[in-house]
């Protein structure tokens, strides 16, 4: 769990195995240790890492507004500094965001991009997104940042049997600086990549949990129709966190998407 300062900010990274590189990008409010549950499985046959994102986890906040643009040259600065000119991309929410805005800024270094519960905007004009994130600063301002963390791993896992989930997740949620939670809600509100999707030329899986209830499922597909060549397949009984609440199927759906690219 090393730690490395690269464009003046301070990175807090996993990095484990040997060999072609995966990098796993977590979503917002989160760390990267949302991928326990990848670690083991790709570790014997990869060299992974899996970053704590600008203004998350033990990674230095930003002092002023940041954009997704910004956090994905962040992380091309991390790779440099690791000496990675290539690398299969793995990211979940607004991980799959900063994974989007990398192939498209650095398309030679991305081997691969698997995208999960994704998208290419933030559609603020649809009731189905903006009502819930209306609602979730509505909780911020006036409940705070415990409230809001409560509110959303209740919807990520909503199952009786998902309580030690649910804690987890509102207890890494509850853990973020106010100011730099909003600030981040901003820049995903902000990202729009929609016309730029077929410049992405690298292969693709696109990964949906059918029970996701925070991007819609029309979202994913989006992606899946407008990035060239792109493969889709649809998790059942899972929701936002498929890389959590569906573990076995998603760890089988990533590698044999990139063990057929080797």
């Amino acid at each position: 769990m090393p730690d490395l300062t690269v464009n003046h900010l301070r990175f807090h990274f996993e990095e484990s195995g040997s060999g072609d590189v995966i990098l796993f990008l977590h979503g917002l409010g989160s760390c990267g240790q949302d991928w326990l549950f990848q670690m083991p499985v790709f570790c014997p046959r990869f060299h992974v890492i899996a970053p704590d994102l600008h203004g998350h986890g033990q990674t230095d906040k930003p002092r002023q507004l940041v954009s997704i643009a910004q956090m994905t040259a962040d992380v091309a600065c991390l790779l440099d500094a690791l000496g990675i000119t290539r690398t299969h991309v793995v990211g979940l929410s607004m991980g799959g965001c900063v994974a989007q805005q990398l192939a498209l800024d650095d398309p030679t270094r991305v081997r691969s991009l698997t995208l999960v519960n994704t998208f290419a905007r933030f559609d603020l004009g649809e009731l189905g997104n903006a009502i819930p994130l209306a609602f979730r600063m509505g909780i911020l301002g006036v409940l705070g940042l415990p409230a809001q963390a409560r509110f959303v791993a209740a919807r990520m896992f909503p199952k009786p049997e998902q309580a030690q989930l649910r804690a987890l997740a509102a207890e890494r949620i509850a853990s973020n600086d106010m100011t730099t939670y909003i600030r981040l809600l901003l820049a995903i509100s902000a990202f729009n990549v929609t016309r730029r999707l077929g410049e992405i030329t690298c292969p693709t899986l696109v990964i949906a949990g059918d029970r996701d209830t925070t991007v819609p499922l029309r979202a994913k597909q989006f992606l899946a129709a407008h990035i060239p060549g792109a493969r889709f397949e649809l998790v059942a009984d899972s929701g936002h966190a498929t890389p959590i609440d569906q573990p076995d199927v998603f760890n089988g759906l990533v590698m044999r998407f990139v063990q057929s690219l080797l």
